[in-house]
């Protein structure tokens, strides 16, 4: 059999004699035109697999003059090498085919040849390339996903079992549509992803996936929701008995609404009233509480908090009542109230601080999260 760089030669004596020949036929008869001539050889070719193709990739001679290219493959099991396709766009000086007729298991063999379009005469690479394709064996599917909703954005996050695979790579996380349609939105190394494109108020769907070091992608993880909501910090009321205009809350769906009210307004969710027993939570017209306040280390766990951090991820979807709230600090407190659109929404405030100001008035700081979803109990973790 010819050996790569035989071939080259044999291919290139062959043009050679073409040409000297149809130069010879051209002295002989005036009507013999020799056009086209010898094409420069392809420079530095090069294949490699990944993700189920094989990408041939070579560069221009420094003579190149535009002539297109044909590729030519053989699994070293053949004795003949095939014509796979032609390639006439390059770019910067190289040129690229990806070959995903392969099969794994097999090795292939790969050169190129440089064609002139007039003459037909071809100017093979100086050597051919191999390739193995491996046995196409993903890692297991991402396990445990789970997305913790924030402001404005989602934390999907997951658990490591891909990662033990030995050729583990790298995650992919998509976001699914309404009609099952599949979006990349990004790629990780670590078992985490936030997507800062999720608006408050919408649900959104995540999967993820695992990839392996020669692009094998795994199936798709079972699928998580988050439903991003608002939430604040350092938000303070007032005694109502002390400071009446101040003492009243109501829960917003953005910064440019103002949740402080008269605490005697209609459309309070809550005010704080203070006597000698203590500081209390008195629920507006709309309103009602959970009676069982829940200690909590946060409002919600940031992402990368400690394992002691502890918050409230889901409302109680029933057993609210109308009476006074007593308060605690460091506690929260969960709300059902009706919002603007007159449907039932969830809420939590998270106590900070119960005291008193410089004027001897009563005074309470809190963090707090309103959901927009109507009916949604989802907090802070996904449905």
């Amino acid at each position: 059999m010819v050996s790569a760089s035989d071939r080259s030669s044999v291919m290139r004596r062959l043009a050679v004699g073409v040409l000297a020949l149809t130069l010879a036929l051209a002295g002989c008869d005036d009507d013999v035109i020799f056009v086209g001539g010898v094409p420069a050889a392809p420079q530095d070719v090069a294949a490699s697999y990944y993700g189920g193709v094989v990408t041939v990739t070579w560069a221009l001679a420094s003579d190149w003059n535009g002539e297109p290219f044909r590729v030519y493959s053989r699994r070293i099991t053949d004795s003949d090498y095939f014509f796979i396709a032609e390639v006439t766009n390059c770019a910067g000086g190289f040129c690229e085919y990806d070959d995903i007729n392969i099969v794994s298991g097999e090795t292939y063999e790969y050169y190129v040849a440089a064609v002139d379009p007039d003459s037909g005469l071809e100017t093979a690479s100086d050597f051919s390339v191999t390739v193995l394709v491996p046995a196409a064996v993903a890692p297991p599917a991402p396990n445990g996903v789970l997305v913790v909703a924030l402001d404005n954005a989602n934390f999907i996050q997951w658990g490591d079992g891909a990662r033990q695979a030995t050729d583990f790579s790298f995650y992919r996380v998509y976001q699914q549509g309404a009609d099952n349609e599949e979006f990349l939105l990004g790629e990780t190394d670590s078992e985490g992803f936030l997507d800062l494109l999720a608006a408050n108020g919408d649900s959104y769907a995540y999967f993820v996936t695992a990839v392996d070091s020669d692009g094998h992608e795994s199936a798709a993880s079972a699928v998580a929701w988050g439903t991003p909501r608002p939430d604040f910090h350092g938000e303070w009321v007032w005694d109502h008995f002390a400071r009446p205009a101040d003492s009243g809350f109501r829960f917003q769906s953005s910064d440019d609404a103002n949740p402080i009210v008269m605490g005697n307004s209609s459309l309070r969710h809550f005010r704080l009233e203070v006597d000698s027993f203590g500081f209390w939570l008195v629920p507006g017209p709309d309103a009602a509480v959970y009676p069982v306040g829940f200690a909590t280390t946060a409002l919600k766990c940031q992402v990368g908090a400690d394992d002691n951090c502890s918050d409230v991820s889901t409302a109680p979807t029933s057993g609210y009542v109308g009476q006074d709230m007593q308060l605690e600090s460091q506690t929260s407190y969960v709300l059902r109230v009706l919002g603007d659109d007159g449907e039932v929404h969830y809420a939590v405030i998270r106590v900070g601080m119960l005291g008193y100001d410089q004027n001897d008035d009563g005074i309470m700081i809190f963090d707090w999260a309103y959901q927009l979803q109507a009916g949604n109990p989802d907090l802070i973790s996904g449905r």
